[in-house]
């Protein structure tokens, strides 16, 4: 039998630039979300405390600041860290071959900003040697058209990626998880930066409380109908200390398993059209915050090794 190709991210990039490309993840004190400071909603979605998602996220950042109401000595802080993240990170990756790289601003709404501050932070991290252009994490509801149009004209010589977290498309689960949002936002604005010849990507969730495999394979093929270019896949994993691990203790959900995810995750991808790259297929968290499932607690290798596995039973060449 005859493999199918995946169509990953590192293959498409490979491709485009010659050699490999990395991605360089920063995370910048002063940065926040509107459904953390209050704008749409008070405490996040319940799954999030957002050092489990951005390991490069220093400890003693003041999170809960506002970027629209800080100044200068803020932005200044802000490139320091830059700066220090970069090279920090391009010094590592080039001593395993790495030769070119993706700034990716991951923590909290990375276009939650003013203007000229987000212009500075991405003119800055294309400066330096190497990167050859940025992937931006943000949400639906907090993307200008000013932004928008800026990372339009970055993307005529630039590589540029906007990630959307879209998680589901089926509102009753945006609300219950407190996401501040409903789906109709999240294709709107998708649908605008395509509009803009942008790269997106969408973030989807497996295993959100309530939701059937039926109900996760729907907010696949909705999004990928929104015209998407990437997708990156996440089991749902419980961490201490968030909303939703209150509502794992009282029972009120089970986590997916490993089984159930690999299951929905290669669904997902046999009707995925095929132009559309896979960005991401699984994560975790290896620390002891993780409190379930405890699959989403092994190594990185021990988790791809299974998805691998998984993929190649079902016909994919990895």
């Amino acid at each position: 039998m005859k493999l199918k190709t995946l169509p990953t991210f590192g293959r498409y990039l490979k491709a485009k630039f010659g050699a490999k490309v990395a991605k360089i993840p920063v995370g910048l004190s002063g940065f926040t979300c509107p459904n953390i400071d209050g704008t749409v909603a008070k405490g996040g979605c319940t799954f999030c405390l957002n050092e489990s998602f951005s390991p490069n996220l220093a400890k003693d950042a003041k999170i809960t600041l506002n970027l629209k109401s800080i100044k200068n000595p803020l932005l200044e802080q802000q490139l320091k860290e830059l700066d220090l993240q970069i090279r920090t990170t391009q010094k590592m990756m080039k001593a395993q071959g790495v030769k070119k790289f993706l700034v990716y601003f991951q923590s909290f709404t990375n276009t939650y900003a003013p203007f000229e501050t987000l212009k500075t932070l991405y003119d800055k991290a294309l400066s330096y040697p190497d990167v050859i252009g940025l992937s931006i994490g943000t949400r639906s509801d907090s993307v200008t058209d000013e932004v928008l149009d800026y990372l339009a004209i970055l993307s005529q010589t630039k590589e540029i990626w906007i990630e959307f977290g879209v998680q589901s498309v089926f509102d009753k689960t945006l609300e219950k998880i407190n996401r501040g949002h409903d789906a109709a936002n999240a294709k709107e604005a998708i649908l605008k930066a395509k509009a803009k010849d942008l790269n997106v990507c969408a973030h989807l969730i497996f295993g959100l409380p309530g939701e059937s495999q039926e109900m996760m394979l729907t907010t696949a093929r909705e999004v990928y109908s929104w015209r998407v270019d990437a997708v990156k896949y996440h089991p749902l994993y419980v961490v201490k200390n968030t909303l939703l691990a209150n509502q794992y203790k009282a029972g009120e959900f089970m986590p997916i398993t490993k089984e159930e995810y690999a299951a929905v995750l290669i669904e997902a991808i046999e009707i995925k059209p095929p132009h559309i790259l896979i960005q991401r297929m699984t994560a975790g968290i290896s620390d002891d915050t993780l409190l379930a499932p405890a699959w989403c607690g092994w190594s990185k290798n021990a988790m791809v090794a299974y998805i691998n596995k998984a993929l190649r039973q079902a016909g994919w060449k990895i």
